[in-house]
């Protein structure tokens, strides 16, 4: 077995599971106990799962895989790209086809009828509203909906929503830190409109997207502010002119990216994100800035495995440092190495983050050199300069 994986033990079995991309500096399970208690909890209920059974947040595919393998036909909902992925490698994994699950986005149409409901909480409040306004329609008053979650991603602001856009609602007693949500739906009460997407004008003092108006999906990050690190990178990015082809990497709501934008018109701007949402927003955010013949491309995806080596003048980015609960550094990491790979001799990769992480560490080994453009006490705005270095090492491998 792979030493990433490791098998979440289930009452219908034992199922190898991996995150993906695998990295071997990866220590993180694919499941953890709150997956555990979910599982098992359907099974000593006894729950039909021969209807329809929608799963929404599953992170890694634990949930899907092992609703699959016990004779479901989950409709498998998710906000995330490496999670869809880590799902189909991990039904393959497990000797399920491919067409045990039907994996869904955030952005398509949800089911029409849902006879079991699985929530893995989400980290982003916004997500979980959005997603039960959604579903919500799918429900009748005999669907089971059951959420589960660690006890610390389960506030009363989650209880709340379940309790107004499903029906009453009550908690389990928690075990090794995980707790269960258990919603009776009522479909006669009205339900509250969806707030998303949200529009907001930004603040003067940024540059060119001063005052302009952005679209958040639910579950983008800072979704309902613009957040200070953004605040400092959009206040100093590079001012560059010509026929570039820059990459908004974790584009979020695609406010960076539209700012070069608006200030080149001549750059072909990529946005690319993990999150399905994130890039519906950052198109949204895009079109209604620059306009539809603007050129630009969308790519939802790891990091920017779809572009080819050598073939960007410049990435702009604001990594995130933690994957679900845990606190990591492994996206930033690829986010890098994706940049080194993909930019250019002489091609320029700017960074935003905090100044506790470190950045300038990890870029000046893979890069040579690192700038800092401008700080405050709590963010720093690095440059890195990509040399000839690595298109020596890349003929010299050729070889």
């Amino acid at each position: 077995m792979n030493p990433l994986t490791t098998s979440l033990a289930t009452p219908w079995g034992d199922f190898p599971l991996a995150r993906f991309p695998e990295d071997p500096r990866d220590q993180l399970r694919a499941w953890d106990a709150a997956d555990e208690y979910l599982l098992r909890h359907l099974d000593e209920q006894g729950t039909d799962l021969t209807g329809a059974v929608t799963v929404l947040g599953d992170r890694w595919g634990a949930l899907t895989v092992a609703l699959a393998a016990r004779g479901a036909a989950p409709v498998q909902i998710t906000d995330s790209f490496l999670g869809q992925r880590a799902t189909r490698a991990n039904l393959a994994r497990n000797g399920l086809a491919p067409d045990a699950a039907d994996l869904l986005t955030t952005r398509d149409e949800p089911p029409k009828r849902i006879d079991v409901l699985v929530v893995r909480v989400p980290k982003s409040l916004a997500l979980l509203e959005d997603q039960l306004h959604r579903l919500a329609p799918a429900l009748h008053r005999d669907t089971v909906v059951v959420g589960t979650g660690m006890v610390s991603e389960i506030h009363t602001s989650t209880l709340r929503l379940f309790e107004q856009l499903v029906g009453p609602t009550r908690t389990s007693l928690a075990v090794r830190k995980a707790r269960l949500v258990f919603a009776a739906p009522d479909p006669s009460p009205a339900r509250p409109s969806d707030p998303w997407p949200l529009r907001y004008a930004l603040p003067d003092g940024i540059g060119t997207m001063a005052g302009r108006t952005v679209t958040n999906h639910g579950g983008v990050f800072c979704a309902d502010r613009l957040d200070i690190g953004t605040r400092l990178f959009l206040a100093h990015l590079p001012e560059r002119q010509g026929p570039l082809d820059v990459v908004d990497l974790g584009c979020g709501n695609g406010v960076v990216g539209t700012a070069v934008a608006l200030a080149n018109p001549d750059a072909t701007v990529t946005f690319a994100d993990e999150s399905f949402s994130a890039v519906a927003s950052a198109e949204a955010t895009y079109r209604e800035n620059v306009g539809p013949a603007g050129a630009a491309r969308f790519l939802v995806g790891d990091c920017l495995a779809e572009l080819p080596d050598a073939s960007v003048d410049l990435v702009l980015t604001n990594p995130p440092f933690h994957s679900h609960r845990a606190t990591t550094d492994s996206t930033a990491r690829r986010m890098f190495s994706d940049a080194r790979r993909a930019l250019r001799p002489g091609g320029e990769l700017w960074v935003v983050g905090n100044r506790h992480l470190g950045y300038h560490v990890r870029l000046r080994r893979l890069f040579g050199d690192c700038e800092v453009v401008a700080s405050n006490p709590k963010f720093v705005v690095l440059r890195a300069t990509a040399g000839p270095a690595r298109v020596r090492r890349s003929r010299a491998g050729a070889r």
